[in-house]
């Protein structure tokens, strides 16, 4: 008998052999059982880095036209339920349970992966809430992902970098053809990477795909106080900054600009409904920094890419004499090219360890950062929320604390400030 939202949770995890199986058979068999057909605009986003800020930008900027939105995004960092949104709102876990109740009656004997089970449940969510647009954000590359059994009107692809390479490949080329894996014949395609992959150029025009590219197509220029947009429907001028922050955050914008302007026929959107989108826009643990000193800065970089923009961001910031870095990761990524472009800005490295079997061991993790040239001996901590708290205690006022390098990272640093405020 499940009953409970975490009962469903604890029984889709154990569907597959496997957490992640690349491949679209089995999800779109299950898909046609279920007679999922198209109920609105559909826009995929796929990308190494960049895809959850542009999804959040798309949402509110469609919110603030008046739209009812879904919106499918992985991975969560508290609650499940943060994955599939409605209107702006985690679904309840009511909608939820309904919707894996129907799947795992279609599904008859064939496995389904976690993600599988939930994205085709998302959709079983978003049909109930007649939604008018449908934003799905791409799991793990592009083209065997399970959202990808979804016809896009629009498809963007962020950036391409190195991530994931057992499941995609060794190079940036490899992995660009799965990205443009949600390209779709004769539909708009958005690709926000300089420059990208020429597999991705190819495949597209293989396909006959419109592709819009930044630089070219479309792309943004700073201004003192605002930004200027221009694309092929002409230019936005005197837009503020997007609420989220850091300096790829403009990219990001302009990606999803982009969209709405091919999309504009099907999703029309006003200046003003832009304008309040971007500065309403929130997304939990992407340079997140919170208030009070000393400063705590949230982010979920966890690939080199990642880690050369959150190297940015805190260059841009004031002057702080220390930077404490809680610093914990899956064993299965790029440790050492996440370390290498934030060496000159962490001054005192706190390596933890992670719970789950692909976590790394805070052993492991200082042991990359002396192989990496950072000066030991390093403390170790058993957890996350023991780092921090190690930080907290030792951090001068006018320092600041940076916790990274995983989503698990920040959700257990978010876990530990909560219970802190109790």
């Amino acid at each position: 008998m499940l009953r409970t939202l975490e009962d469903w949770l604890t029984h889709i995890e154990c569907q597959h052999g496997q957490t992640i199986a690349l491949g679209l058979d089995r999800v779109r068999r299950v898909k046609e059982t279920l007679g999922q057909t198209p109920i609105c605009p559909v826009i995929l986003v796929g990308g190494t880095n960049g895809k959850g800020s542009t999804c959040a930008m798309l949402e509110r900027i469609l919110l603030c036209a008046g739209y009812r939105v879904g919106l499918y995004t992985s991975p969560h960092l508290l609650r499940y339920n943060e994955r599939v949104r409605v209107n702006g709102r985690s679904v309840v876990d009511e909608s939820l349970c309904e919707a894996f109740i129907k799947v795992e009656a279609a599904r008859g004997e064939t496995p389904l992966t976690y993600f599988e089970f939930g994205t085709l449940a998302a959709w079983e969510v978003f049909s109930t809430a007649d939604v008018e647009v449908v934003i799905l954000e791409v799991g793990l590359g592009g083209r065997l992902d399970a959202v990808n059994i979804y016809e896009p009107d629009c498809a963007i692809v962020t950036t391409v970098d190195l991530d994931h390479m057992d499941y995609l490949g060794p190079t940036r080329e490899h992995i660009g053809f799965e990205k443009a894996g949600i390209f779709r014949p004769g539909k708009v395609a958005i690709c926000g990477d300089t420059p990208p992959p020429q597999t991705l150029l190819d495949h597209s025009a293989a396909l006959g795909v419109d592709l819009q590219l930044i630089g070219r197509d479309f792309g943004y220029q700073r201004l003192e106080q605002q930004w200027q947009y221009w694309g092929r429907a002409g230019k936005r001028s005197g837009l503020a900054y997007p609420a989220l922050r850091g300096g790829r955050q403009l990219s990001n914008a302009s990606v999803a600009l982009a969209g709405l302007d091919a999309l504009h026929e099907l999703l029309p959107v006003a200046m003003q409904d832009i304008r309040r989108g971007l500065a309403e826009v929130e997304l939990t643990g992407r340079f997140q920094v919170l208030p009070g000193r000393p400063t705590i800065v949230l982010d979920v970089a966890h690939n080199p890419q990642a880690a050369r923009v959150l190297a940015e961001n805190l260059g841009d910031m004031a002057f702080h004499p220390e930077t404490w870095g809680v610093f914990g990761m899956l064993r299965d990524k790029d440790i050492s090219g996440v370390i290498g472009p934030l060496r000159g800005r962490i001054t005192r490295w706190l390596p933890c360890s992670l719970d789950g079997p692909r976590a790394a061991t805070a052993e492991g993790v200082a042991h990359a950062l002396l192989a990496m040239g950072v000066q030991g001996p390093l403390p170790t901590f058993p957890s996350t929320a023991a780092a921090l708290t190690y930080a907290q205690e030792h951090a001068g006022e006018g320092d600041r604390i940076v916790a990274f390098g995983s989503f698990l990272t920040v959700a257990d640093a978010l876990r530990a400030l909560q219970r802190d405020a109790l």
